[in-house]
């Protein structure tokens, strides 16, 4: 049976990431970060699961998500991630990159380190689209065309790509140590070496035929020189940078634009998609003899953070399923992991045996046993987020519906 929790907020959810949680730990994670948007004032915020923030490998979701501290943060968040334990990195629709720090002892989050306008135009600001993180390194990319490299422990830049792209940069990921992966508003992937003093890309793919927007990308943890990406037309492509400059494989995903894909990132047999058409879908490429771990209570993983980099290796035949986009003998299924479309699903995380994801979902609120009243009466409309448990189940097991609400978590695990 799956586990479900479910909670009312007044934020549409831009970002969600889990925080990350130690190699040797067998703890899942338990503490996860929101960012809004769209908002009169948009907030940072960070909130617990289980019992007073720790769950068990075993342990159930009990009770609703406290919400632990908050912080404004000035425009819409655009991008967030955890550059440890303790910090956080948004960027912002100001051109700003800030540095939150979370006081776990005191439960409440600071400033602690801000870059203003670090991207912008002439005379204006341009917002910051995204952001990776390598302790204590930072790399943001903006609607600019711009690639500055940040250090955490210095007040200054370390350094700036200004003419990166001509288009609007939508997202970067670390392929390896020292080089990062971009997509744009055209339709390409551009690599970029760090250890090359050139400005201009190593590489450059791109999708045949028309330029369509490219919005999310992510690399397998383990054989970096497979990317997905995502993008407006809601296709999901499949990239090995090693091998020509198209994708190996493009499939039918969303019906919309397509906002993050991310491979589990220690089962990376699994793969997770979001999008504008209110799905959010389960991708994975083992047939259903070969079970992976994470899905399994009895079988121990040690956790990672989505930025850390991963031991080469990995299942062979996996990886050639993500290139060949083989959906015959079971090799590459899709699940829809929310029970019923809602708006916009804009950011998703997986981490160990859990998933949260947050949307745009609003809907009018009516009497009833599955509705929520108001002061603003039965027309009343609120944002919400939600999160759910579990996607792994025995064969023939029925997926249990839930309430439509706003982010959900899914934990991971056998019934």
């Amino acid at each position: 049976m799956e586990s479900v929790n479910a909670k009312y907020v007044s934020q549409k959810i831009s970002k969600t990431r889990w925080r990350p949680v130690s190699h040797s730990s067998l703890q899942q994670p338990d503490i996860f970060a929101t960012g809004s948007w769209d908002n009169e004032d948009n907030k940072i915020s960070f909130w617990s699961i289980g019992n007073n923030g720790t769950t068990g490998m075993d342990d159930g979701f009990e009770g609703d998500p406290q919400l632990l501290c908050e912080h404004k943060h000035d425009g819409d968040v655009l991008d967030l991630q955890f550059l440890d334990q303790d910090r956080i990195v948004t960027a912002s629709s100001t051109g700003a990159v800030t540095i939150f720090r979370h006081h776990q002892n005191s439960q409440t989050i600071s400033v602690s380190q801000s870059w203003a306008r670090a991207h912008r135009y002439p005379c204006d600001n341009a917002p910051c689209t995204g952001v990776v993180c390598s302790s204590p390194e930072i790399v943001t990319v903006g609607e600019d065309g711009r690639i500055i490299v940040f250090r955490a422990d210095q007040e200054g830049v370390v350094r700036v790509i200004e003419n990166a792209d001509s288009s609007t940069i939508h997202a970067v990921t670390y392929l390896r140590t020292s080089e990062i992966l971009t997509v744009n508003s055209i339709g390409q992937l551009k690599l970029f070496d760090f250890r090359q003093q050139s400005n201009s890309p190593s590489q450059i793919l791109s999708l045949s035929g028309d330029r369509v927007p490219l919005h999310c990308v992510d690399r397998h943890p383990n054989q970096q020189h497979i990317v997905a990406t995502g993008g407006q037309d809601g296709m999901l492509c499949v990239w090995d940078v090693r091998q020509g400059n198209t994708p190996f494989s493009l499939m039918e995903a969303h019906s919309a634009e397509m906002w993050e894909v991310h491979f589990h990132p220690s089962n990376p047999d699994h793969l997770f998609t979001c999008s504008e058409d209110g799905s959010l879908l389960h991708w994975e490429t083992s047939s259903p003899s070969d079970m992976p771990s994470f899905l399994q209570g009895g079988r121990n993983n040690s956790m990672i953070s989505r930025s850390a980099m991963a031991p080469a290796g990995g299942n062979q035949s996996l990886i050639n399923a993500w290139l060949s986009g083989d959906s015959s003998k079971g090799r590459l299924e899709t699940t829809h992991m929310l029970p019923s479309q809602t708006l916009s699903v804009n950011s998703l995380d997986v981490l160990g045996q859990c998933l949260v994801c947050g949307t745009d979902g609003e809907r009018s609120l009516a009497s009833g046993p599955s509705s929520t009243t108001g002061s603003g009466g039965a027309n009343r409309r609120r944002s919400r987020w939600r999160w759910t448990a579990r996607p792994g189940r025995e064969k023939g097991t029925k997926r249990r519906r839930v309430r439509t609400r706003r982010v959900w978590r899914r934990r991971l695990r056998s019934t």
